[in-house]
């Protein structure tokens, strides 16, 4: 009797779940938003900040720094080449004129349930590699489990909350979520770099290669030769060029990236024609370098065109799995050695502004003190948290005060005093009488030019400090290590943030290689944060939640802002067209200019 019950209970629960589920309303979409709506219907033609005629053709010539070994960019081991991810595809792909929208790409249609607890893609019937197969359900599968198994660690902390991915026919497969509410792994998994199974069955995935892999997006490897460059193909039979999401995009047919050893040489080839366009970081070369006949007669164009995204921070960061960073007020003191004002106005020709906020630039940037939803927020957490997060504004230590920098490094020896180091013989020493010690480590020789007026002002307070500039791939291989004292970091936010905020904040990711909690962060509530941000449920939750995280991090003392300029500074041969309309939070030269056939036989003439 008591076997009958159980069965019968077991057949009622397996019934009340299967009627749960099927009652449950799923959409059917060719796009997925994470707050709001789409802008582009499923009948649109093309994006609004494309010229759906532009021209195709011409070869573009690029330049970057350094060297690479390998074709595949999915992998911690290597240096990938310039531009190797425009040989693959996701499932979806997003508009560059909407906060977060993501569009079909080799997935035709997205199906998800009210509750977001999975996901499901139907891939594009003509979808095709590069050797003509289609793309299918087993390579989403596929790319799914060696992307986490094998690829970068930055995988395994995006895709956490994914319990299982199911193949539902050839051309459907389903991602099914767990670890609660978290709206955004849709669009998430949405972003799938989908890899061919029958080439990396036959291919060793994790091992660094320049044999051309085996792709489905717009461009072939043409021409690789390590070292120098690397050159790119229009594929001329991609089988996407006629969707509305590409219309109007992938305009030339070859892309050649030249390697240099360092940015003078690069400036230099430029403006003798060696390359074609240039996007310009250095404050110094940017006002003084881009002068001259070529400039003067429209030969050359150097313009602003205005950044619309969130201001990355960038921003020396402390190392603090090393002992002498592990107390906060040693982090907080030596901000104070670090003059900004005189570095941008003396070095930086006054373009920058101060960084101010990890989302900075953005309605998730903390400002003023808490509000009455982020107090609620943080209360919990009040006796691990420093005092100043709900009474004080955070802001970078300034030099326009009265004493300036002499003001500051006074502020900073009576912290470090307080953290057990003195001042005795020049030098700062703890009560082992070890001399406070560190390295900073870069990869651009230009990065010394502020961070030696760094180094003299700690020097002034008896901290003895080493400045190294290495080779792209010991700096790479180190920092994937964590094997540095302090580097010049730089965190890129977007306008919906969500998982990535594991990889760059969380405990997990402090001691797992090649993940970017450079600050080797481990605090819970920070992971805490991190998931209220995860599973807001609406856009103000989100915007309350980043900005808890902010404050928190911000009087963590975790590093030193630098600082930013809200527009691209390009320079370019005027040979170039581009649409009417820019997009908002993209530059788009890559994938929406175009090379003007009369510019550029204009060009050729002068």
């Amino acid at each position: 009797m008591k076997k009958i019950l159980f069965i019968s209970v077991l057949v009622l629960s397996i019934s009340i779940v299967s009627i749960t589920f099927a009652q449950q309303k799923v959409t059917v979409s060719h796009a997925i938003a994470l707050h709001g709506d789409v802008k582009y219907g499923p009948d649109f033609k093309h994006f609004d900040y494309v010229n759906p005629n532009a021209p195709k053709g011409g070869t573009v010539r690029l330049a970057t720094t350094g060297t690479y070994d390998s074709l595949n960019p999915f992998i911690l081991k290597g240096v990938p080449a310039a531009g190797s991810g425009m040989l693959f595809e996701t499932l979806t792909s997003r508009s560059d004129d909407e906060p977060f929208t993501e569009y079909g790409l080799l997935a035709e249609t997205i199906e998800l349930p009210q509750d977001r607890s999975w996901v499901a893609f139907t891939l594009r019937k003509e979808a095709r590699w590069h050797d003509g197969t289609p793309v299918t359900a087993d390579d989403v599968v596929f790319s799914f489990e060696t992307l986490m198994e094998k690829g970068a660690p930055l995988y395994r902390s995006y895709w956490a909350d994914i319990t299982d991915v199911e193949k539902l026919s050839n051309l459907k497969v389903r991602f099914v979520f767990g670890g609660g509410v978290n709206p955004e792994l849709p669009l998430i998994i949405g972003g799938l770099p989908v890899i061919q199974k029958r080439y990396y069955t036959e291919h060793e995935f994790e091992k660094t290669s320049l044999e051309p892999p085996m792709g489905s997006g717009p461009y072939r490897v043409l021409d690789v030769k390590p070292g120098r460059s690397i050159s790119y193909k229009r594929d001329p039979n991609y089988w996407g060029r006629d969707l509305p999401f590409n219309r109007g995009r992938w305009n030339y047919d070859i892309l050649r990236y030249d390697y240099y050893r360092d940015e003078t040489v690069q400036v230099e080839a430029f403006k003798a024609g060696n390359f074609d366009f240039r996007l310009e970081n250095v404050s110094k070369i940017w006002a003084t370098a881009y002068k001259g006949p070529n400039f003067d007669k429209g030969l050359i164009i150097k313009e602003e065109l205005p950044y619309e995204n969130n201001v990355r921070m960038q921003a020396f960061v402390y190392n603090t799995r090393r002992p002498i960073f592990q107390d906060k007020r040693v982090r907080e003191a030596l901000a104070y050695a670090f003059d900004y004002e005189w570095t941008n106005r003396t070095l930086f020709y006054g373009q920058y502004e101060r960084i101010e906020s990890f989302f900075d630039g953005s309605e998730m940037a903390s400002s003023g003190l808490p509000g009455p939803d982020e107090r609620k927020l943080l209360e919990p957490y009040r006796d691990r948290l420093p005092e100043e997060v709900f009474t004080k504004e955070y802001r970078t230590p300034s030099t326009d005060t009265p004493g300036g920098i002499r003001t500051n490094l006074r502020k900073a020896l009576a912290l470090l005093k307080e953290a057990g180091w003195s001042l005795k013989d020049g030098k700062l020493v703890n009560r082992r009488g070890e001399q406070f010690e560190f390295e900073m480590i870069f990869v651009q020789a230009s990065s010394e030019r502020y961070a030696i007026p760094f180094m003299k002002n700690l020097e002034r307070i008896g901290i003895q400090v080493d400045i190294r500039v290495i080779d792209l791939s010991q700096y790479i291989n180190r920092i994937d290590n964590y094997d540095f004292d302090m580097m010049v970091a730089v965190w890129a936010q977007s306008l919906s943030p969500g998982n990535e905020q594991r990889d760059f904040w969380s405990t997990e990711a402090a001691d797992r290689k090649g993940t970017r909690n450079y600050a080797g962060i481990k605090d819970p509530v920070v992971d805490a944060l991190i998931e209220k941000i995860i599973s807001a449920p609406d856009r103000k939750s989100l915007i309350v939640a980043c900005r808890a995280l902010d404050r928190v991090l911000l009087w963590g003392h975790y590093c030193i802002p630098h600082w930013t300029n809200r527009t691209y500074r390009v320079t370019y041969w005027n040979k170039f067209g581009r649409p009417r309309i820019k997009p908002k939070y993209a530059l788009g030269f890559s994938d929406t200019w175009w090379i003007d056939p009369q510019k550029e036989r204009a060009l050729e003439r002068k």
